[in-house]
């Protein structure tokens, strides 16, 4: 299993580092379309047998009306769209009550399990807007700086990924007290604070090497642990429909990973979370 997940990874990480510096933004606006039909197929899993087939159409259907409305090349004139603003408000509000979720759960599941269009709106929330914010991040100053929203959509996932490496290494060495044993047991609070512990070295790194003003230093690092959090809860969240539909993995598109939902569901969170804060407290919106 390590063996595939590495020989995965090595084979992931160009493609997606391809994918973030050379694809136009229309091209990359594709892309993440295929990738949110894919997530969306394998949400289906959560849902109910057979909901495979007909949900990703439904949500396409969704995602390709508000492609119409809302062209990607237009999302900042020059701030960013009120559409997309508000649809990060929703992702914000999702992720707050999908914590409520977690915290309660198993009993908060009573309110879901048997319901189908609950669990399917659960995930036209979470994946509108992990698009959106994915269009929205690569596409920012884009005709001034083509390449400033790939490196920030690099240094995101390079948050989760210091906070996922961080909380294994750290909750190897020192994980006691469990994080939600109900939905994940293998989770640990001291994990959790390792991760935001190399996240936060990461950002201070990017920040430093950059020259950023203490201002902006401080805006991007509180923004980062943002992220982070919403990254543990976005991992939690899906773990917790995982958990209630009985199976391990998402899918197994990827070979010692999974499916596309269990590489992108820290992701589902993080990226949202750290623009909405970004734009607030940059003072963009």
């Amino acid at each position: 299993m390590l063996k595939q997940r590495i020989i995965t990874a090595l084979m992931l990480i160009p493609l997606v580092l391809g994918a973030l510096f050379f694809l136009p933004l229309k091209f990359f606006a594709l892309l993440a379309a295929l990738i949110f039909l894919l997530a969306s197929r394998e949400w289906g899993g959560f849902v109910a047998t057979g909901s495979s087939q007909w949900l990703p159409l439904g949500f396409c259907l969704l995602l390709g009306a508000s492609l119409l409305g809302l062209p990607v090349d237009q999302l900042w004139t020059p701030h960013l769209h009120p559409i997309v603003i508000g649809v990060l408000w929703c992702a914000v509000s999702w992720w707050l009550l999908g914590l409520l979720l977690v915290l309660r759960y198993p009993r908060s599941a009573e309110l879901w399990r048997s319901s189908t269009w609950l669990k399917s709106l659960f995930g036209l929330v979470t994946l509108v807007p992990f698009f959106w914010s994915l269009v929205a991040i690569r596409g920012y100053n884009f005709y001034h700086d083509p390449m400033m929203g790939a490196w920030i959509l690099l240094f995101v996932m390079g948050l989760v990924w210091a906070a996922d490496s961080g909380a294994y290494f750290f909750g190897k060495a020192f994980g006691k007290r469990k994080l939600a044993p109900a939905v994940s047991p293998g989770k640990t609070i001291e994990g959790m604070c390792g991760g935001l512990f190399t996240a936060s070295l990461l950002a201070i790194g990017v920040t430093w090497s950059m020259g950023f003003v203490p201002a902006k230093m401080f805006t991007v690092l509180f923004c980062s642990l943002l992220a982070v959090l919403a990254s543990v809860l976005g991992d939690l969240t899906e773990s917790m429909f995982k958990r209630e539909a009985g199976i391990k993995d998402s899918g197994n598109l990827l070979p010692g990973h999974g499916g596309i939902l269990d590489r992108i569901d820290s992701l589902t969170a993080a990226l949202p979370v750290f623009l909405l804060s970004y734009l607030l407290l940059s003072q963009e919106l």
